[in-house]
């Protein structure tokens, strides 16, 4: 079986995690999840890696939760899907508060929990082609696990807007709103990447660190508030999975039919 996310490691300590299910659109499962919070805890401390870029392969950087292992998910009990959506909440953080600079390299369409992973780097360059979108109220979901950081970079009021409609994001929208910081031609996102990374590689390795230290001290709640963000966030999709109305949403979603309540 292929690795779910591969890792590869440059001679300037620039490591690329690609997340690889390019037939699934790199959604997350299980499997995903797992070897992603794997690796990064690996990089965490590699005093080898100075760089982390975050992408994927093929067409799409990430449609979010597969849809088929949330589904069955959805038959296993509340309790059984807080813990496995609280391990959604710690790869969350776990990228959130990676002591590497992260650089999210958006090659293409990017739905649900990947419009989190892209808020968790700390730099988002994203091709013009990119399409975002938070479309979980259409499952009779919500956004929950990666609400904190999605909200940290766009805004309650941006939120808001996108949170509720589900609409679709462009790459142009992606930045006026603070989810992306550059939008490139899609044949430039490498050189566009690679000025960014050009640019931390000049910077001290302990500054670096100390600098995403500093502003996540300014920036973020206290450390039993954040606890207990991510407990309370994994509670309400765990609820939400396995309400009628999301069991209903999931799976006219994948019975290409509409939900009974746009009747």
């Amino acid at each position: 079986m292929p690795e779910s996310v591969l890792l590869q490691t440059d001679p300037r300590g620039v490591t690329t995690l690609t997340l690889n299910r390019p037939a699934k659109h790199n959604a997350f499962d299980a499997a995903l999840i797992a070897e992603l919070m794997q690796k990064l805890a690996q990089l965490n401390n590699d005093s080898g890696t100075r760089i982390v870029i975050l992408t994927g392969a093929g067409k799409s950087f990430s449609a979010g939760a597969d849809l088929d292992w949330m589904r069955s998910m959805a038959q296993f009990s509340e309790a059984e899907n807080i813990e496995d959506a609280l391990k959604l909440a710690e790869l969350m953080d776990v990228l959130n508060t990676l002591r590497k600079p992260t650089v999210a390299r958006v090659n293409g369409a990017v739905y649900g929990g990947g419009v989190g992973l892209v808020a968790c780097c700390d730099i988002a360059i994203a091709a013009d082609t990119a399409k975002f979108c938070l479309s979980e109220v259409r499952l009779g979901l919500v956004p929950s696990v990666i609400s904190p950081y999605v909200i940290a970079a766009i805004g309650a009021h941006q939120a808001r807007r996108y949170f509720l409609t589900a609409e679709a994001i462009s790459a142009t929208q992606a930045r006026s709103i603070g989810l992306v910081h550059e939008v490139v031609p899609a044949g430039g996102l490498d050189d566009a990447v690679e000025r960014e990374v050009a640019l931390l590689l000049k910077g001290g390795t302990k500054a670096l660190i100390a600098c995403k230290e500093m502003i996540a001290a300014n920036a973020a709640a206290s450390v039993s508030a954040r606890r207990a963000l991510k407990q309370k966030t994994a509670q309400l999709i765990a609820q939400l999975r396995v309400s009628e109305e999301g069991q209903e949403g999931l799976s006219a979603f994948l019975e290409k039919r509409p939900p009974k309540w746009t009747k």
